[in-house]
């Protein structure tokens, strides 16, 4: 008798444990007194507000503009008064301008890329070591990571995301790069 009550004593304990490591977070967190409406769920540290994805880059320059966030890997289209319309995720080539202030230069409806993909809506705006920089859509959609070895300077975004800098981004708008 007293090996079975043992055996039933480890199994419930066995499925206790099992039932609380399976439980979610926002259901096994102890509620806190808390002071303060700014401290996060969990109890570590001040709350962060979540940023506004429209929130233009400090130190970007006024005026109407595309500000292209190397280190973000994000592209915003900005009106005249300072104030971004749209910003997308975008998949930066092989090589990369610096930091700085250019000017859209040409562009081209659809050409091959320099990866031999098929690319529509090109604005281009710097050239660094002779390989030209520029956004640009793959007509697939695709938005792959770039191979290191060949030098490509496309900054790849959709295709939705193409057309809007298209109709945005003429010849003489400023494009600002900032890390």
């Amino acid at each position: 008798m007293a090996a079975l009550t043992a055996a039933a004593v480890v199994a419930v304990g066995f499925l206790a444990y099992q039932a609380s490591a399976n439980v979610p977070d926002d259901l096994a967190a102890k509620p806190k007194a808390s002071s303060s409406a700014s401290a996060p769920a969990g109890g570590h540290g001040k709350a962060r507000p979540k940023k506004d994805p429209l929130t233009v880059p400090a130190g970007s320059g006024t005026g109407m503009r595309v500000v292209y966030a190397l280190k973000d890997r994000r592209v915003w289209l900005v009106d005249a008064k300072g104030k971004a319309s749209r910003t997308f995720k975008v998949m930066p080539g092989s090589v990369s301008a610096v930091p700085g202030s250019y000017a859209v230069s040409s562009r081209s409806g659809s050409v091959k890329g320099s990866d031999g993909v098929p690319i529509e809506h090109v604005v281009r705006f710097a050239a660094v070591n002779d390989v030209t920089i520029g956004f640009s859509a793959a007509q697939d959609g695709s938005m792959v990571e770039p191979d290191p070895t060949v030098k490509a300077g496309g900054v790849r975004m959709s295709r939705a995301d193409g057309d809007a800098v298209w109709r945005f981004a003429t010849v003489g708008v400023k494009v600002v790069v900032v890390a």
